[in-house]
């Protein structure tokens, strides 16, 4: 037993609790999570600050004893210690501290907002990747000849792209936070899919510069922004595995859209069209139909589903609805100190910005992807430049998408498994390097058939974005850090896309030489860089639990009962890695 186990037993028996029944590491959505919040007082539970400050919380020493063992929630006389939402709280009403129910009861739930909420979530995703990831099947079918574009100039529409994406990501989380990510989403998926149809119109670059722009613009943010909606009703521990399955929606959509422009691209010529704008045209009205059902479908939170579309008395009891209401809140009170349509004010997205602690996972999303951007968006264009043809090339990108999603979902799993998360993903660089290697020391002559198979892998690096996402959620400590954090960590994703637009030149064309020695090089950087974040979050732990460990139980308890850290900034807790 850990010396601070041994303070948290000792803090229990001061407030006479049985310890057998307060055991928060009992609780299997926390087995993953044992790194956060490591005092044992139930004295201190409380929330600093007012109106969408930062919940304040303290998990082991156990105050929930959840699933597995009986009554999810087994502590009697301890009910006024419970953190207590704000009065204006969504759930407020559903929230109960003396409320049990069974672990079965909870399986059956989640495994019902799995079917009512994540899949449309990953329905609405696909409709983003649709839109955004066609423009790949549209260069197989001359794309850029039709336009009168070089390589360069789509380089810098792929650029503007992702500039506008970039800047847009964090008002639009801001503004989805204002006015709720189930009025927010299905606006944007309308106004994106009307721009994307409108690319049947393009003539020459200031128009495709044009669309790419406003495609960017409208789409940024609706990542973070599906990810804050999907925070409402699952916990920190499912929520990777979610994640996962929303970007397997990702590659998936990769897949059918494959197929769906093998068939639109042969509609060339009809009424005088090239085929690629009957793409535009026909996916992107899809998008459309696909939010406009998203406006009626998405609820506003776990309490609030009944509405004409959804049914006069919604899709869950009530009793469901408190075991919801629950079950987040004690997994993670700091959801409970901001409701759903309460946004941001200037001072907290400073005091979010500021937040060093979060830096080293925005320095990874600044370049752990880079191996494989040109790729993703060179794969037709290389594909066809080793003789190819249009429609191959449409078909043989298909097992880089399978190879893909299985990859996705093994990483993700393997995270949480192992409970080893940067390590793990550093295994994304080791995936890419001997590959990269491959492509820049097999000279020209090589067989076609050999470029597609490193072609296909490097594009199908371990995909582990979603560990990274949920793991910034959970290093946030707080629900206004959580907002800004998710939307900037996926801006230096995006940023990464801008500059990674640019490594493969059309100097360097069709082999890229040059540009898979400075992927190398990349490769290289990305790995230490996930071994230091590693052993920054190692080290921040240690010095913390030096000086937790250091504190006599009388200073612990003066310590939390009257210092102003919040969030991420407490003593006691501990950062994910």
């Amino acid at each position: 037993m850990s010396s601070h186990d041994s303070v948290s037993d000792e803090l229990v028996d001061e407030v006479k609790v049985d310890p057998e029944k307060v055991g928060y590491k009992d609780h299997p959505h926390h087995q993953h999570r044992h790194e956060h919040f490591h005092s044992a007082s139930v004295e201190a539970e409380k929330v600093l600050g007012q109106g969408g400050g930062d919940a304040v919380y303290f998990e082991s020493g156990g105050l929930f004893k959840r699933a597995g063992r009986g009554p999810t929630f087994d502590n009697e006389n301890m009910s006024s210690r419970y953190v207590k939402p704000i009065e204006t709280f969504e759930g407020l009403h559903r929230w109960d501290p003396d409320f049990e129910w069974e672990p079965k009861e909870e399986q059956r739930l989640v495994r019902k907002i799995n079917w009512r909420i994540c899949l449309w979530v990953c329905i609405a995703f696909f409709s983003l990747q649709l839109d955004r990831g066609n423009i790949s099947q549209a260069l197989s079918d001359n794309l850029l000849k039709d336009l009168g574009l070089s390589t360069n100039q789509y380089n810098t529409g792929q650029s503007i792209f992702y500039v506008c994406f970039l800047f847009a990501e964090l008002p639009s989380q801001l503004i989805s936070k204002k006015v709720g990510p189930d009025n927010w989403i299905p606006i944007q998926m309308v106004s994106w899919s009307l721009v994307a149809s409108c690319q049947a119109f393009m003539q020459n670059a200031g128009g495709f510069y044009a669309c790419r722009a406003f495609l960017g613009l409208i789409e940024g943010g609706f990542i973070p922004d599906n990810i804050l909606y999907l925070s409402y009703w699952y916990t920190g521990a499912e929520l990777p595995i979610r994640l996962a399955f929303f970007w397997v929606s990702y590659q998936a959509t990769s897949i059918v859209s494959a197929f769906l422009a093998y068939g639109i691209l042969h509609l060339r010529g009809y009424d005088g069209l090239e085929g690629w704008r009957w793409l535009f045209a026909l996916e992107g009205t899809l998008t459309g139909v696909i939010g406009i059902i998203t406006y009626f479908y998405l609820p506003p939170s776990p309490y609030q589903t009944a509405s004409r579309f959804r049914g006069k008395n919604g899709w869950f009891s009530e009793r469901e609805e408190k075991i919801m209401a629950n079950r987040i809140l004690r997994d993670d009170p700091s959801k409970g100190t901001m409701h759903n349509r309460q946004g941001l004010s200037l001072k907290m997205l400073w005091e979010c910005l500021k937040d060093y602690h979060m830096w080293p996972i925005y320095l990874l999303g600044l370049s752990w992807l880079l191996p494989t951007v040109p790729m993703q968006q060179y794969i037709t264009l290389n594909l066809r430049a080793v003789g190819f043809g249009t429609f191959e090339t449409n078909l043989l990108t298909i097992p880089a998408y399978v190879i893909f999603i299985i990859g996705l979902i093994v990483f993700c799993f393997a995270t949480e498994y192992f409970n080893e998360r940067f390590l793990i993903s550093s295994l994304s660089q080791v995936w890419s390097l001997p590959l990269l290697i491959a492509l820049e020391t097999l000279p020209p002559s090589r067989s076609p058939w050999v470029t597609w198979i490193l072609t296909v892998l490097v594009f199908a690096q371990p995909y582990v974005h979603p560990v990274i996402v949920a793991i910034t959620s959970r290093n946030a400590g707080s629900v206004r850090t959580r907002t800004v954090a998710s939307a900037l960590y996926n801006m230096m994703v995006q940023a990464s896309n801008i500059y990674g637009a640019q490594i493969y030149r059309t100097d360097d064309a069709p082999l890229y030489y040059t540009g898979n020695k400075v992927l190398i090089g990349i490769c290289c950087y990305n790995f230490c860089l996930f071994i230091f974040t590693k052993w920054f979050y190692i080290h921040v732990n240690r010095k913390r639990e030096r000086k937790w460990g250091a504190m006599s139980v009388e200073e612990k308890q003066h310590y939390l009962d009257t210092t102003t850290d919040q969030g991420n900034k407490r003593l006691d807790f501990r950062f994910s890695h």
